[in-house]
């Protein structure tokens, strides 16, 4: 079969697979937003709906006034026994830790730490052991894979943390797993850093803590080196293999989109991509088309069709939606649902804080997008936000002022800041954003006339310019001193062509 690249888009990345009866799971990493470590669910490898969080609650993970960017890294999800299993870091307190359910969309448990150095933790159930493995540091001081064996009652380390591996040579070195197959154990880790140069490479050995011998053909899989039309997908790394029922494997693995071929920048953020396994008689495989990753890739999965337009958005589930996310702390008592919409109460907070201002929003998962809503209430700022961090974001807002109600359009890239147009409106003002690959278009709408307030381009959103690991997301937000409430409505976001 046929399949589209990216398989679940948008902002979702460093995916980590698992497959528990009949079904397989992945989960992502979250940074500052919360609930915390999306999981979504597919039958056939190709089409995912999320089903829940693993972190829900507040009293499982520390992100208040967290530095953008930090919070919760890169989690690996496993199924062992009946239980689930998702360790994580959190990367602003270098904690690692894991938490467990019986059920993949119940409650999972409180946090367990365990006592190893490095982001990107792992765990290989072996037998009656199980592995702990992350990145870290050696004797020397070096880049390296480090591993203990810890009892998962607890996480205390039954052994002390040992260098495994140091890589192929590429920096930034990452991601380990470690996986027993056959008669070896496969250390598939990332290096190259998560841009440009990114990479999956793997070593393999007969014994959990080694010797391992690195793959002669590193990296295994890697766009690095593609240029022209192929050139629109790049940052492939961060892998975890999977198995499926008939016998075939594959990578799950990060990359993006950028938005275009002479324009090097990417704002949706880092994805998940979908990649063949070819295994040899050697027993080393290799993977992807000739190493790399495409958009349209030939595949042995099993899917009847791949269902690529599911990120369209409304307020036809209210808040309950999966896909709604808070920056930091949650306070449930600024958000609420209404007939027909959901109000926000603001606070003195603003969106140029790294705290927790009133904020609700979903990960933009195209370039082509359309969004309206309608902002009415007592607010002194209610609108929509473009936000990549609380220096990189477009506002689109209605302001209410002495002399009377008004729509901004402001723009914030680094420290510059500007309010670049303004128009009057009624009490009620119908707001709407168009974008594309290279720009943001941004209306207001009142008595059926359609007014621009002006355009900008994306490239200021992207990782690029404003570093960090996460991407866009488009958010509605609410600010007042007095804590005043605002009225969204009509919400209609069409994501993709």
């Amino acid at each position: 079969m046929k399949i589209e690249n990216p398989i679940i888009r948008g902002f979702y990345p460093d995916p980590s697979v698992c497959k528990a009866n009949g079904k397989y799971y992945i989960t992502c990493s979250s940074f500052q937003y919360f609930p915390g470590v999306p999981i979504f669910e597919s039958e056939d490898l190709v089409n995912w709906k999320q089903v829940g969080h693993c972190l829900t609650r507040l009293d499982q993970v520390e992100l208040h006034k967290i530095n953008s960017s930090g919070g919760v890294f890169a989690p690996t999800l496993r199924y062992h026994d009946g239980m689930f299993y998702m360790v994580t870091n959190n990367n602003t307190f270098g904690r690692n830790f894991y938490v467990s359910a019986d059920k993949i969309d119940g409650d999972w448990s409180a946090p367990i730490f365990v006592d190893q150095e490095g982001i990107d933790p792992s765990l290989l159930f072996d037998g009656d052991k199980v592995y702990f493995t992350s990145n870290g540091s050696d004797e020397n001081g070096k880049g390296c894979i480090l591993q203990c064996e810890i009892d998962i009652r607890t996480g205390r380390k039954l052994t002390d943390s040992i260098p495994i591996w140091g890589g192929s040579g590429g920096r930034y070195l990452e991601s380990p797993h470690l996986y027993h197959i056959g008669d070896w154990y496969y250390l598939m880790v990332a290096e190259g850093g998560t841009e440009y140069g990114h990479m999956i490479t793997y070593a393999r050995s007969r014994r959990p803590f080694g010797p391992f011998e690195a793959y002669q053909g590193n990296p295994v899989l890697t766009n690095r080196n593609l240029g022209g039309n192929e050139n629109l997908i790049q940052g492939i790394g961060h892998g975890d293999l999977i198995e499926d029922e008939s016998g075939n494997w594959f990578i799950l693995c990060l990359g993006f989109r950028q938005s275009g071929i002479w324009s090097p920048f990417h704002h949706l953020g880092r994805e998940v991509f979908l990649a063949p396994v070819q295994w040899q008689a050697d027993g080393w495989f290799t993977a992807g088309d000739r190493g790399t990753v495409n958009r349209w890739m030939e595949l042995p999965v099993e899917a009847l069709q791949q269902n690529r337009r599911q990120y369209d958005l409304s307020f036809a589930g209210g808040l309950k939606d999966m896909r709604w996310i808070y920056l930091r702390d949650r306070r449930e008592e600024n958000y609420r649902e209404e007939d027909g919409g959901v109000a926000l109460r603001g606070t003195a907070v603003t969106l140029n804080e790294a705290d927790s201002p009133t904020f609700v929003g979903v990960r933009q998962s195209e370039f082509d997008t359309r969004l309206r809503v309608t902002v009415s209430g007592d607010a002194a700022e209610a609108g929509v936000s473009f936000y990549m961090d609380e220096s990189q974001h477009y506002d689109l807002a209605r302001v209410r002022e002495k002399d009377g109600v008004k729509v901004i359009l402001r723009l914030r890239i680094g420290d510059a800041e500007s309010i670049v147009s303004e128009a009057a409106v009624q009490e009620a003002a119908e707001l709407e954003v168009c974008s594309d690959a290279e720009w943001y278009e941004f209306f207001c709408r009142q008595e059926g006339i359609r007014r621009s307030l002006g355009r900008a381009r994306t490239k200021y959103l992207s990782s690029e310019v404003a570093g960090g690991f996460t991407g866009v997301v488009m958010g509605l937000y609410a600010v007042d001193g007095s804590g005043r409430w605002a009225r969204f409505e009509k919400l209609d976001w069409k994501q993709g062509e």
